[in-house]
C-alpha cells in the first residue's frame, strides 16, 4: 500500500550452528524497534549489528550480548577519506586514512587465525588484537578533538568510540566475527 518511493526495509538474520548456517529475508515497511522485537522473539544468545538503536531494546528484554561490526566502523573512516581533497605528493596521509591502518591491522589478524579452533582464536585476539585496538582507542581520543567536528572523520570517530563495547565485543569468544559481513553479503545477489 505505499508508494514506489516510500522507504521499505528488508531485514535479515544469519544464523545457525557454523556447519548449517540459515538465512532469514524478511520485509517490513517499518525500521522500528517493533521489528527486530518480533523477528527475535524466543532467541538467545548474541546479536552482531551495526549501531542502530532499535535493537536496544531487543538485546534488553531477551538478554542478548550485542557486539558491533567493524565493517560499519570501518566504512566511515573510508567515507571520510574519499570525501577528502586529493593528497599532494609528500603531504601527510589523512587522519581517517590512519585509522583505516590501524583497523586493517585487525583484519590481519583475523585472516591469520581464521582456521584456530575457538579457544584458539580468543587467546590469539587477546593476545594480538587487544593492543592494537588499545592504541586505536588513544589514538581516537587523542586526535578527536584536532579535526573539525562537521567533517566525516570527526564523524567516523565518534561512531567508533561511541559504539566501542560493542565493537570489541568479538574478543570474548573465537566463534565471533569481527564483522556482520555474512550477512551483509547474503543481500548482495
Amino acid at each position: 500500500g505505499k508508494s514506489a518511493q516510500s522507504d521499505k526495509w528488508m531485514w535479515v538474520i544469519r544464523g545457525g550452528p557454523p556447519d548449517r548456517p540459515a538465512v532469514l529475508f524478511e520485509y517490513d515497511p517499518s525500521r522500528s524497534e517493533a521489528v527486530p522485537l518480533r523477528l527475535l522473539d524466543g532467541f538467545r544468545g548474541t546479536l552482531q549489528t551495526d549501531g542502530y538503536a532499535g535493537y536496544n531494546r531487543v538485546c534488553r528484554e531477551n538478554g542478548l550480548t550485542r557486539i558491533g561490526c567493524w565493517d560499519h566502523a570501518r566504512r566511515k573512516f573510508v567515507e571520510a577519506s574519499q570525501a577528502a581533497p586529493a593528497k599532494k605528493k609528500g603531504t601527510k596521509v589523512s587522519k581517517a586514512d590512519v585509522a583505516i591502518g590501524k583497523i586493517r591491522k585487525l583484519y590481519a589478524i583475523e585472516k591469520r587465525i581464521e582456521a584456530l579452533p575457538p579457544e584458539e582464536k580468543t587467546r590469539q585476539r587477546q593476545q594480538l588484537a587487544q593492543p592494537v585496538l588499545n592504541d586505536l582507542k588513544a589514538w581516537l581520543e587523542k586526535n578527536r578533538t584536532r579535526v573539525p567536528k562537521d567533517s566525516l572523520t570527526y564523524k567516523a570517530m565518534q561512531y567508533t568510540l561511541n559504539q566501542w563495547e560493542l565493537l570489541t565485543g568479538y574478543l570474548a569468544d573465537g566463534r565471533l566475527h569481527i564483522s556482520n559481513a555474512l550477512a551483509e553479503n547474503a543481500i548482495r545477489p
